[in-house]
């Protein structure tokens, strides 16, 4: 219906302002959705796929009137754009069920919780606690393990949910492994089966909503996600409305310690993944995942054939800083970092041990019969499995302080690496060496458990 005004001076509208009217036919509904927020709904309809801004119901041929169209915009201009920045910081020291309950108000249905199966569980029991509506969605990759598909079904029963899951195209999937087989990853880094298998799908399922909610905590890994807010613009993915800044992602846990999460889950009886109990704490596909050791980082059971820098499979990828980014865009197995990454203190600080410098490492190298046996780390400060030694390792250099048994540290990263690794059996980060009396090769120690009992028993059984 063609709009008009009627007054005792004018029986039809004219011909410009027809023109004009016409114009607005154009306007789409979704860039007025600014002036209210999402209206909650039942859990049967958050079973649904969200549809794009732009799915709307269509309209009958009737058009927005002309002045309440003026003012609707008028209004649109003057909304202001939430500033996230200053949000995290009026929230960073809230709890994260306050954190939670702020997410899903703000987002209605138009936000979701990224479960992993792990212990992000948490997410949900928040979710649930705050009484309001909520969606969860999963990236199943096709190679999970199957205590992890146990693990879903057992959520979806606990809490009386339907689980949204993504999959990876099949057709990607089978070019893939057609190509480079079923374990490539081992080869070439894990980037690129991880693009396929979950980050793309992610990105789909991001398309569909304006916010998600991570489980991410600072804790997790030291290299990566110290300095996550609780709440961000998400700097790598694009929401509905697609662009820059269309994608808000909120990380209620991001100051909770490991310890703290597993309390409350504890406290609350939620059901956790079984694997958890065989020693996995991060969980991902099955090839890619085992449990971590005593004196190993949480993150350590992830990809574990490749450096520690960046441990991410690109869900979080924001997160990295620009020399991890260029690790990303390599094969993951061997970049060469600048000495001395900047702003990043020195580890293994202690006086009873040595700091050797390179040409201390070669010419203990080169020893063919030393006075005394010396064990010595090979490391690189930034690296959180390093850092996470620390503390035993030292522990280590004080037991032996008068043992006859020297205890060194030689940092093997940036110009180091090349010579750490071909010259000092160098895999990863950290690499222990034992240089024994007699002897011109020095032992490289085969375990994970970097304890400082399992440590003691190495250097005891070769001395």
């Amino acid at each position: 219906m063609a709009f008009s005004v009627a007054s005792s001076s004018s029986s039809a509208i004219s011909a410009t302002n027809y023109s004009r009217s016409s114009e607005l036919k154009a306007l789409q509904i979704g860039s007025l959705r600014l002036l209210g927020r999402p209206a909650a709904v039942s859990l049967s309809q958050r079973r649904c796929s969200v549809k794009p801004v732009n799915a709307e119901s269509k309209r009958n041929d009737s058009i927005v009137p002309l002045a309440a169209a003026i003012a609707e915009s008028e209004v649109a201009e003057k909304i202001e754009v939430e500033d996230y920045e200053q949000l995290a910081k009026v929230l960073e020291n809230s709890s994260p069920l306050e954190i939670m309950d702020k997410a899903l108000e703000k987002f209605g249905n138009d936000i979701a919780i990224a479960f992993s199966g792990a212990e992000d569980v948490a997410l949900i029991e928040y979710a649930k606690l705050t009484g309001r509506p909520f969606r969860v969605f999963s990236l199943d990759t096709g190679r999970l393990n199957p205590e992890t598909y146990k693990f879903f079904d057992t959520v979806e029963d606990h809490y009386g949910i339907h689980i949204e899951y993504m999959f990876p195209d099949a057709v990607e999937v089978q070019a893939l492994v057609r190509s480079k087989g079923l374990f490539s990853f081992y080869e070439d880094g894990h980037q690129e089966c991880c693009r396929v298998r979950k980050v793309r799908p992610l990105r789909r399922a991001l398309k569909g909503l304006r916010a998600w909610i991570t489980g991410q905590r600072e804790d997790q890994s030291p290299g990566t996600r110290s300095e996550i807010p609780v709440v961000q613009v998400d700097p790598v993915f694009e929401g509905m409305d697609s662009g820059v800044g269309s994608l808000i992602k909120w990380n209620p846990m991001a100051n909770v310690e490991g310890q703290n999460a597993w309390n409350f889950l504890r406290a609350m009886n939620v059901p956790v993944n079984s694997l958890h109990s065989q020693g996995y704490v991060s969980i991902g596909c099955e090839p890619c995942t085992r449990p971590v050791l005593p004196g190993q980082h949480e993150r350590e059971g992830r990809w574990w054939w490749e450096d520690a820098r960046a441990k991410e499979c690109g869900l979080h990828k924001g997160n990295l800083k620009h020399d991890d980014l260029a690790q990303l865009n390599g094969n993951g197995n061997g970049a060469t970092y600048s000495n001395g990454a900047a702003g990043v203190a020195d580890i293994f600080n202690s006086q009873t041990l040595v700091n050797l410098s390179s040409s201390g490492i070669t010419n203990l190298l080169r020893l063919e019969n030393r006075k005394e046996p010396w064990i010595v780390v090979l490391y690189a400060p930034w690296c959180q499995f390093c850092q996470g030694m620390e503390n035993s390792y030292l522990e280590l250099a004080d037991k032996l302080a008068g043992s006859g048994v020297k205890v060194g540290k030689f940092r093997a990263d940036g110009d180091q690496k090349e010579f750490a690794k071909q010259e000092l059996q160098l895999g990863s980060f950290p690499t222990i060496l034992l240089f024994p009396k007699h002897s011109s090769r020095p032992i490289k120690y085969p375990s994970e458990k970097r304890d400082v009992d399992s440590l003691m028993t190495f250097v005891s059984a070769l001395r």
